[in-house]
This record gives C-alpha cells, structure tokens and sequence, in this order.
C-alpha cells in the first residue's frame, strides 16, 4: 500500500499550512485525517469547507447530523471516521444510545432517526438514484425537500474523508482510540 505522511504543520505543503493551523486552533492538535489531506491542499481545503456548511448552515439538528455522519462512516467501514464522530458526538452532547445505535446498526431511539438514516443508506448504496416512494417515505416521516439535498451534501463530505481514510489507512488519533470500532459483519465487495 503507498504510504501517506500525516503532516504537521512543520512538513505540510505551503498551501496547506494555514488551513492545518485553523485545524490546531480548533481542535487543539492536527487531527490525524487532516494531516494527511493536507499533501493535496484543495482536497483539506474543500474538505474543511463541506464540514462546515454541513455542521453550521444545514437544517439538520445535532442528533440529525450525527446519524447523517455515522451512517455513511459505518457504510463505508470507516475505521478513523466512527471513532472521531462517537466522540464528536459526545461533544455535541448527543445521547449515547443514538451513536450506539449508529455504530452497531441497531435500530435508533426514534421513527424520525431511523427515516433518515434509512434514507442517507439509500442515498449512499443506489448514489441517489432513488425511487419516488423512497423520497415520499423520508417526506412523509417529517424531512424536507431541502434536506434531501442536505443528505447529498454531507455524503459528499464523508466520501471525502472516508476515502482518504481507506487509501491512507490513517491511524486513528489517540483521543479517540477510546471509541475505535469495527463493524460486526463487513460488507461483502
């Protein structure tokens, strides 16, 4: 496998720099998958970018975002992703059993959560391509026309970071090696 540097902000391209500073200004380290995006500066930059329209500007709730996350992450068997959102998560103040829930696969706390988690797998497993009653069903269960959309958004962000987690086999940070995770039955190719 090629191996990828997990740069600070010492190693990182020029361009990079700044971006890996605002990083350590927000997390108090450079996180790992941030490290490593870093050797393509547009990628982190973009990356950066999608994380915070999807955090900040979309309609969806701390527990909304979370099972939009999570579900992709354990989609994509995402070993840096789940234990970095378990832990934001708890930041966010998120219950337990919902991130438990997300990373067992086991049904979550409410018809609402598992609508969209539901509908995020669709999204993710047919790359949007889906039927008209399942978008009823998600708009039937609450959701909007716009957070359709929104799903699209935050799948974009996982798909990036996701697969710079499988490409690079990222380490996962000591932080959050506390949550580390792997999925009970792996997807089959």
């Amino acid at each position: 496998m090629t191996a990828f540097p997990i740069h600070s902000i010492e190693t990182a391209p020029e361009a990079s720099r700044a971006l890996l500073e605002q990083s350590k200004a927000a997390f108090g380290r450079v996180p790992g998958l941030h490290g490593v995006m870093a050797e393509a500066p547009a990628l982190l930059d973009g990356y950066k970018h999608l994380h915070r329209l999807f955090a900040e500007e979309t309609s969806f709730d701390k527990d909304e975002l979370t099972v939009v996350w999570q579900s992709i992450n354990v989609e994509h068997e995402c070993h840096y992703c789940v234990p970095a959102h378990t832990g934001i998560a708890r930041m966010m103040k998120v219950d337990d059993a919902i991130s438990t829930a997300l990373r067992d696969e086991t049904p979550l706390p409410t018809p609402r959560l598992e609508a969209l988690r539901r509908f995020t797998l669709q999204v993710v497993r047919q790359r949007g391509a889906l039927g008209e009653a399942q978008v009823q069903a998600f708009l039937d269960a609450g959701f909007t026309r716009q957070q359709i959309l929104e799903v699209i958004l935050g799948v974009a962000q996982k798909v990036m970071s996701n697969y710079t987690n499988h490409m690079a086999q990222t380490p996962v940070d000591a932080v959050m090696q506390p949550f580390a995770w792997r999925k009970a039955t792996p997807n089959a190719a």
